[in-house]
């Protein structure tokens, strides 16, 4: 085998790929586990969204290089030390959350997990979801509950109580309910399932947020300027039941607006796949009625 392997370094040299021994195929399988579990790690916590901007920073830089545009190259050449302290800065919440889940004692089940399965809220939670918050309005019980879309909302996650629970009406109304331990604070809605309770929001900082609206709901505004969540509002003082999406604040909804906004979650909605079906069967009828008229 020595002598065939010489053989071929010897007169086909330019033919001739080193065959990895054990050890190699051991590294390179450890360093792709290590780079997928990183990249997850990435995607489940808010630094994704900070990530792809690098990117795009990045394909910048390349076009650049391409097109010979070198006083731009010059300028990133020389702001790169300080990009790389910059996302340093801006990456430290992420970087020292993953150290402390390194440090945990579940290692082997965080290392194992897999990432989850992407998804929306279905036609049963959003039932669940109108159902409470009317209960909430028509009792005067306050609540906050933020609904994750595309940003993973994992460092506010942390801040509270974990349940990892389907939802249900009389979870989420025994949750707010007032003088138990879960009432204070917000509670985490990931992929149809209750992840955390007792959260801790940051509050808007927006001056222009009427005066008259309390914590509760600066808090709502505050996380959907920091994410693409939805948060439903409750108030204690009015009932009045408020949707926070976007840096916006939608106010004194009733039921059905209410389940508007939680269905524009999701592309393919239960509601848009009725009209679809609606309109395809009004479709029909006319087609019937121009065939008999014939």
């Amino acid at each position: 085998m020595d002598k065939i392997i010489t053989f071929f370094q010897t007169y086909f040299d330019w033919f001739y790929i080193a065959v990895p021994d054990a050890f190699d195929i051991v590294e390179i399988l450890i360093l792709s586990f290590a780079i997928y579990k990183i990249m997850l790690w990435f995607k489940t916590s808010r630094a994704w969204t900070l990530l792809k901007g690098i990117i795009v920073i990045a394909l910048f830089t390349a076009a650049a290089a391409v097109f010979q545009l070198n006083t731009i190259l010059f300028l990133l050449k020389n702001a790169l030390n300080v990009g790389i302290i910059a996302v340093i800065i801006l990456f430290q919440p992420e970087f020292r959350r993953g150290l402390e889940q390194l440090g945990r004692k579940k290692l082997v089940k965080y290392i194992m997990r897999e990432g989850e399965e992407e998804g929306c809220l279905t036609e049963k939670t959003v039932y669940e979801l109108v159902k409470t918050v009317t209960v909430l309005s028509a009792n005067r019980t306050g609540a906050l509950i933020v609904i994750e879309n595309e940003v993973a909302l994992g460092e506010y996650i942390d801040t509270g109580i974990s349940i990892d629970a389907v939802v249900t009406n009389q979870l989420l109304l025994n949750i707010f309910e007032h003088n138990t331990p879960l009432h204070d604070g917000a509670v985490i809605i990931r992929k149809n399932r209750v992840v955390s309770a007792t959260c801790y929001l940051p509050l808007s900082a927006n001056d222009s947020i009427n005066k008259e609206l309390g914590t509760r709901h600066r808090a709502g505004i505050g996380i959907s300027e920091v994410s693409d969540s939805v948060t439903l509002i409750v108030s204690e003082e009015t009932g009045s039941i408020s949707i926070a999406k976007g840096g916006e604040l939608f106010r004194n909804l009733d039921t059905e607006n209410v389940r508007k906004h939680l269905q524009m979650l999701c592309k393919n909605t239960p509601r848009r796949r009725e009209d679809k079906k609606h309109k395809t069967s009004k479709k029909s009828k006319v087609n019937t009625r121009e065939r008999g008229a014939r």
